[in-house]
């Protein structure tokens, strides 16, 4: 017979609201894994339209692998796209969420049992942090990009004042000086940050001034990874007064984005393939699609290569001879495989036949090589990704071809990618660096469940 004195254990209760984009959705998917495995209740918040197919088919397979969590439809208002400066369908969903977050507390109020902590994804910070203050929630963010680029972030509103009061014509000519270990160069800023008028812009300003009002910054990286930078921003040199930076990192895929496996992949020799990837969200002209794949044929290594040439996979019908062409799949027939479809990333990465990674370096494809131990050829695409691509320089990870510019820049032509492919394949230091932070990597500290201990 049980005690009715008996006190019953703490249960945190923590909602998170997730927004567009694979690149948000992952680490919420894994972070909510990683609380609801840890004896947390999880409620997972998200809208209803998402802008692809992929986000759609993400949430309905992470619910059914996870049955134990609690999913809340947030219904968002309709948005005028002629109201703001961007056709990105990405940033046009997150105005939607954001301009809808009055709706979202008697959302979260009406939750049983009570919530205790509520996690908001990094773009919704500056409508969701004041709107839900009133239900006294902690209120924690999590960063989906590297720490570099929360410096970036959490100074990035300082810098902005600073040049307004100025009336620079060139805000950025000299990059920004955030203090006198860390200047971003304007050719690392993400190109809608240079119009503050863009709808990204103004989002990015409004979002790094809020963070400053939230319980803590929980940021998929470790201090393997970017040890300086975690340090700089939790020690007050990139702005006073930031919460706590909590690095949760690296955050594990969860089950359901395992794969089949590749009998392909299983059939190479070790170390032998290049896997190459842009991520879910990068689209690549015909033209330079072309020169990559004629580059890779040129370096000599076997290769693994998913194409996309669509920002929005609905609108991706092309079939993968469409893309890449007749000519290239014969001639590729006995030195790669050229695929169209969804893949298992960390188990490619994982897989002893794959010795390096040729990425656009979004962050959850840095963290997975990282936690891999693959050496990667960085070749930035848009967003984050130079400052990403400086983190796998400066660590030492592989390389990055400065010079390479944006993707949709200048045309990069095969021979120069095919000998920067060897280059990376060869490099036994690359190798060494990899395997040194991938030992961090499965060692890292983990953080989310000292701070479930605490309350969170």
């Amino acid at each position: 017979m049980s005690n009715p004195n008996e006190t019953k254990p703490f249960i945190p209760h923590i909602a998170i609201l997730t927004s567009s984009g694979m690149g948000h959705l992952t680490p919420s998917f894994r972070l909510a894994a990683l609380l609801a495995n840890n004896n947390c209740l999880v409620t997972f918040v998200t809208t209803h339209l998402t802008v692809s197919l992929a986000e759609s088919n993400s949430i309905s397979s992470f619910l059914s692998t996870f049955p134990q969590i609690i999913s809340r439809n947030f219904t968002v208002l309709p948005l005028d796209p002629t109201s703001v400066n961007s056709t990105d369908p990405f940033f046009l969903q997150w105005e939607t969420i954001r301009r809808s977050a009055h709706l979202l507390s008697p959302l979260l109020a009406s939750s049983s049992p009570p919530l205790t902590t509520l996690v908001t994804d990094m773009m919704l910070a500056s409508s969701f942090v004041p709107a839900t203050a009133d239900l006294c929630l902690p209120n924690y963010i999590l960063f989906t990009s590297s720490a570099k680029m929360c410096s970036l972030f959490a100074y990035f509103p300082t810098a902005i004042a600073a040049y307004d009061s100025n009336e620079k014509p060139d805000i950025f000519s000299n990059g920004i000086h955030i203090n006198d270990s860390l200047t971003i160069p304007k050719s690392w800023l993400p190109p809608p940050l240079l119009d503050p008028t863009h709808l990204f812009a103004t989002q990015f300003v409004a979002n790094g001034k809020q963070i400053i009002e939230s319980a803590g910054i929980l940021i998929n990286t470790f201090e393997g990874l970017e040890t300086e930078s975690l340090q700089s921003l939790n020690r007050g040199n990139i702005v006073k007064g930031l919460p706590q930076m909590i690095p949760v990192g690296p955050l594990a895929p969860c089950d359901f984005e395992r794969g089949q496996g590749l009998p392909w992949l299983d059939n190479q020799p070790d170390n032998s393939v290049v896997y190459v990837s842009f991520g879910s969200r990068t689209s690549m002209s015909r033209e330079q699609i072309k020169e990559l794949g004629n580059g890779l044929l040129t370096s000599g290594y076997k290769f693994l290569w998913v194409v996309k040439d669509k920002k929005v996979d609905k609108d991706d019908e092309d079939g993968v001879e469409e893309i890449v062409g007749h000519e290239f799949i014969e001639k590729a027939k006995d030195k790669g495989l050229v695929v169209k479809t969804w893949v298992d990333q960390v188990g490619i990465l994982s897989h002893q036949a794959v010795g390096g990674f040729v990425t656009h370096c979004g962050w959850n494809s840095v963290v997975e090589a990282a936690l891999c131990g693959v050496p990667m050829l960085a070749w930035p695409q848009g967003g984050d990704q130079k400052i990403n691509a400086n983190v796998v320089e400066s660590r030492g990870l592989g390389l990055w071809v400065e010079s390479w510019g944006w993707g949709g820049g200048e045309l990069v032509k095969a021979e120069e990618i095919g000998t920067k492919i060897r280059e990376l394949m060869i490099n036994e230091r690359f190798k060494i660096e990899a395997a040194h932070v991938k030992e961090k990597a499965n060692n890292a500290n983990k953080n989310v469940r000292a701070l479930i201990n605490q309350g969170l």
